[in-house]
C-alpha cells in the first residue's frame, strides 16, 4: 500500500549572532544561514549615552552595583531584541525560522586565573529576557565554561577564524582591533601546528577615551586627529613597560587593566606632552603591541587581516603596516568577510556549535584543560 501521508522537510537552520565589545559603542548583529554561512541580514544599533556611561562605570567597583548591573542588563537586552527584530525584518524571516541567538553579553569584569586559581569572567546579560522578547532560544554565558576548565575564556573567536580564514599554503594572522586588540595566529595547514591566539593589549579603548576627553567625540574619526600629532618616544617607552606585554600566552586582558586611570598614572610623569601627541602615541602603542606579537609568534606570517572598529582608523592601520614590512596588511574584506561582521558571525557560529553539542574553544589558545562545549541555552 502506498503511504499517502505528507512528508515534512526540516526548515533550514538560521542563527543570529550579537556582539557588543569593549569599545562600548553599540551592538552588531548578523543573521546567518547555517547551511552555507551566508549572511542574510546585518544590523547595528548604537548604545544610548546613558547606557554607555553606566556600562563604563560598571567596569570598576561602584555603589549599589548589583542593582545597577541588573537594570543595565535589562536595558542592554532590549537593544539586543530590537536588533534581532531588525534582522528578521530585513531577511524576511520569522522567529520560528531561527534556531538560536548567540548573545555574548557585555563584558564588565574579566579576571580569569586569579584569586582561587580559577577566577571569573562576567558578562552583563539577561538571556531569559531576550528569549522572552524574541521568541527564540538564546545561547549565552559563552566564556565561563572555558574559565572553569582553567582557561582564559578569551579570545574565543580564534576557532571561528580557523574555520573561515586558514590557508593551506601560508601562515596568516587575523587581528581584531576592538576596545582591546587580539590576534589569532593561523599556521599554514601543511605545517600541522596548533592555532594560537591572545589579547595583545589596548585597541580602541584608550584611543576613544582620550578623544572623548579632549575633542568631545566618541572616537577619533579615521585617526585624523592622531595624524596631526607626533609620537612621544619617552611616553611610549613608559607605556610599553606594562608587565602584561611581557607575559607569554595564553593571556587575556580588558578594561580591568587598560583604562583611563592606567593612562593617567603614566601621563603624570609627562605633563608637557600635548593631548594630540598623546593620541599619536596611543596609536603607536596599539600598533607596536600588535606588530611585536606578530613578529614574535608568527615570524613566517605572509598575510595580516584586521577586523573590528579599529579598521576604520586609517592612521592605526598604516602604523601597523609600517611595522610589518614584507607582510600583506589588509582587512578581512580581502578574505570575503566584512570586518564589522566578523565577531557577530563568530558568536552565531558558537551558538550553532553549542546547539549541536560541539566544542567551541581551542585549548591551544585559552589554556583550558581540553575542548569544551561553550554556552548555556535559554529556551524560548
Amino acid at each position: 500500500m502506498t503511504d499517502t501521508r505528507p512528508t515534512t522537510t526540516a526548515a533550514p537552520a538560521h542563527f543570529i549572532g550579537l556582539m557588543s565589545g569593549t569599545s562600548l559603542d553599540g551592538v552588531d548583529g548578523v543573521l546567518v544561514a547555517a547551511a552555507d554561512g551566508r549572511v542574510l541580514a546585518e544590523a547595528y544599533l548604537p548604545f544610548p549615552n546613558e547606557l554607555r556611561e553606566t556600562l563604563m562605570v560598571l567596569q570598576a567597583p561602584s555603589e549599589n552595583e548589583l542593582h545597577r548591573e541588573a537594570l543595565a542588563a535589562n536595558a542592554l537586552v532590549r537593544i539586543y531584541a530590537e536588533c534581532v527584530h531588525k534582522l528578521l525584518g530585513t531577511a524576511g524571516l520569522s522567529a520560528a525560522d531561527v534556531t538560536a541567538i548567540g548573545a555574548h553579553g557585555q563584558t564588565i569584569r574579566h579576571r580569569p586565573g586569579e584569586f582561587d586559581g580559577i577566577g571569573y569572567t562576567r558578562q552583563l546579560n539577561a538571556p531569559a529576557l531576550l528569549a522572552e522578547l524574541t521568541g527564540i532560544d538564546v545561547v549565552a554565558d559563552i566564556r565561563s565554561r572555558d574559565v572553569a576548565a582553567g582557561g582564559q575564556g578569551a579570545p574565543l573567536v580564534p576557532a571561528y577564524h580557523q574555520a573561515m580564514f586558514s590557508s593551506d599554503g601560508e601562515t596568516r594572522v587575523v587581528c581584531n582591533l576592538g576596545g582591546i586588540s587580539n590576534v589569532t595566529i593561523l599556521p599554514a595547514a601543511s605545517l600541522g601546528q596548533p592555532v594560537y591566539g591572545f589579547d595583545c593589549g589596548p585597541g580602541n579603548a584608550l584611543l576613544d577615551g582620550w578623544a572623548a576627553r579632549h575633542i568631545g567625540q566618541s572616537y577619533d574619526d579615521g585617526g585624523a586627529w592622531a595624524a596631526t600629532g607626533r609620537v612621544d618616544n619617552a611616553l611610549l617607552g613608559a607605556l610599553l613597560s606594562e608587565p602584561y606585554f611581557r607575559q607569554t600566552p595564553p593571556k587575556s586582558t580588558g578594561r580591568d587593566l587598560f583604562h583611563a586611570a592606567w593612562l593617567d598614572t603614566h601621563l603624570a610623569r609627562f605633563p608637557k606632552v600635548s593631548p594630540v601627541d598623546v593620541q599619536a602615541t596611543l596609536v603607536a602603542l596599539t600598533a607596536q603591541c600588535v606588530a611585536h606579537d606578530v613578529l614574535r609568534y608568527a615570524p613566517d606570517c605572509k598575510g595580516f587581516y584586521a577586523c573590528g572598529g579599529g579598521t576604520r582608523n586609517q592612521t592605526l592601520m598604516q602604523a601597523i603596516a609600517a611595522r610589518l614590512p614584507g607582510v600583506t596588511v589588509a582587512t578581512t574584506e580581502a578574505l570575503g568577510v566584512p570586518p564589522h561582521q566578523v565577531e557577530a558571525r563568530a558568536f552565531a557560529w558558537l551558538a550553532e556549535r553549542c546547539v549541536a553539542r560541539q566544542p567551541g574553544n581551542l585549548p591551544s589558545v585559552t589554556g583550558a584543560k581540553g575542548l569544551r562545549i561553550l554556552g548555556a541555552i535559554y529556551p524560548r
